[in-house]
């Protein structure tokens, strides 16, 4: 028989990612292939782009594992060349001209870095939770300034950034929220590092603002929860429509959506590259 559940018992916390809440925005099919199918229907190739950005942010984590006198230009240089990801691209010419690019990204950006300036964490997990969410997630990298910590996240995409790509980020508040519990120091700045541009956005919360973010994590939780438990119970369906568009294009369960396919043309694994030259 199925046990019933007892009245007054506390609800199970909804366990997550601000990757996992906001893929229930996206999309609430690619939610349930992401977080529910088992096994998990097969994914579309490897993203170039995708296989860019990771190489950008690993080499970036490397470096400043480095010691103090090696956390040189030509050091983070020779860790992206090490730790290229080749996957997703057209052939192998491609390959390195986006390797040679990005090196130089990585170098440039480091320039601009003070070796010394040892950060608090580098892709530092950390973790919160309240009385309906328990959350965590891993920050690129979590700077001191002054009295306050500041999360920084690394961007690699060739879109230029603005103050409310800082402002609206969910996984970014969450993680100031959750750096500054975890270390019991106040986190309010956040900060998008474009490496392309060079341009740093920042967003300065309030605690008010950090408060409605988390309070909409906690609205999204328990949305995605009860379609958890609904799948659970066996409506497969229902709570998980597509949210078919643009997007589309670039999904990795694209095969497994027919919606998806007729809302937006395929797409080659390397379209989203623009020259690097």
């Amino acid at each position: 028989m199925e046990q019933l559940p007892l009245e007054g018992m506390p609800r199970r916390l909804y366990s997550c990612t601000p990757s996992r809440l906001n893929s229930w925005l996206d999309c609430r099919r690619r939610y349930r292939f992401s977080y529910l199918d088992r096994p998990q229907p097969q994914k579309g190739p490897a993203w170039a782009h995708n296989s860019m950005g990771a190489s950008v942010h690993n080499a970036l984590a490397a470096w400043w594992r480095e010691p103090y006198n090696r956390r040189t230009p030509a050091m983070a240089s020779i860790l992206l060349t090490n730790g290229w990801i080749s996957e997703g691209f057209r052939d192998a010419e491609q390959s390195t001209r986006w390797r040679d690019h990005a090196r130089g990204l990585v170098s440039g950006y480091v320039e601009t870095l003070d070796p010394a300036d040892e950060p608090v964490g580098v892709e530092r997990t950390v973790a919160t939770r309240t009385k309906t969410i328990a959350v965590s997630g891993r920050i690129d990298r979590l700077d001191r300034r002054g009295d306050e910590l500041v999360v920084v996240d690394y961007k690699t995409g060739r879109r230029p950034l603005t103050q409310d790509d800082a402002r609206g980020s969910l996984a970014l508040a969450i993680y100031a929220i959750a750096a500054s519990r975890v270390l019991r120091t106040p986190c309010h700045t956040v900060e998008l590092h474009h490496l392309p541009t060079g341009e740093v956005v920042e967003w300065e919360h309030t605690d008010e603002s950090l408060g409605r973010h988390l309070g909409r994590a906690e609205e999204v939780a328990l949305e995605a929860g009860e379609a958890d438990e609904r799948y659970r119970a066996g409506d497969t369906e229902t709570p998980f429509p597509p949210s078919p568009g643009p997007l589309c294009s670039w999904c990795d369960f694209r095969r497994h959506c027919p919606e998806g396919r007729t809302a937006a043309p395929d797409k080659l694994p390397w379209d989203a590259l623009s020259d690097p030259s």
